[in-house]
């Protein structure tokens, strides 16, 4: 995972060349999804940063999610709490609340322009911004019950401002109303 290791090509619709976006970026080490919001900017989730870039028509960033966590815990965790499960006492893969991703899968919206994060592959929970990018709330853990996840793959908004969670770790997807609250799930999906 060498800096640059993804690339972005453009393509006019003949399959020819335009030209590549997001050169040299460090935010695109390992590139999990390419999303076009209905702005048409351009949005990179990358697994290995742990960014979640938005590029403006001219391709340079416009917004970054994530960031590279502290060193330390901060603050500090409240004596006792370490070994009780995930970070901070928490249960195990539910993440950081905030905008620290570990591995994200997918990026979505809503007709307000909220930002939805399946932070999936380490964190097991989808993370929720507004428009301009400040962190509003998570939800989700690693597990096998309503509102858990094995591994949040995909994320979708409909018009509604539904939330469709691919789950592919415990082959369903699970829908949320805007705020994280189960709607329903399908089973036996994937």
């Amino acid at each position: 995972f060498a800096h640059g290791g993804s690339r972005l090509f453009q393509f006019d619709r003949a399959g020819k060349f335009v030209r590549e976006i997001g050169k040299d970026s460090y935010g695109m080490l390992f590139a999990q999804q390419v999303r076009v919001d209905p702005q048409d900017n351009v949005w990179i989730v990358d697994q290995m940063s742990g960014y979640v870039m938005k590029l403006g028509a001219d391709g340079r960033p416009v917004l970054l999610l994530g960031r590279k966590p502290e060193a330390i815990p901060v603050p500090a965790p409240a004596p006792g709490a370490a070994g009780r499960g995930g970070r901070g006492g928490a249960l195990p893969g539910a993440g950081a609340q905030s905008d620290v991703f570990n591995r994200p899968t997918d990026v979505a919206w809503d007709a307000a322009g909220n930002i939805f994060v399946a932070d999936g592959m380490g964190n097991a929970r989808v993370a929720k911004f507004d428009s301009k990018g400040v962190f509003i709330k998570s939800w989700g853990s690693k597990g096998t019950g309503p509102g858990l996840f094995g591994s949040v793959l995909a994320i979708a908004v409909d018009a509604q401002g539904n939330v469709y969670v691919a789950d592919g770790g415990n082959n369903r997807i699970q829908v949320f109303d805007n705020n994280g609250t189960l709607k329903t799930q399908y089973a036996n999906v994937g």
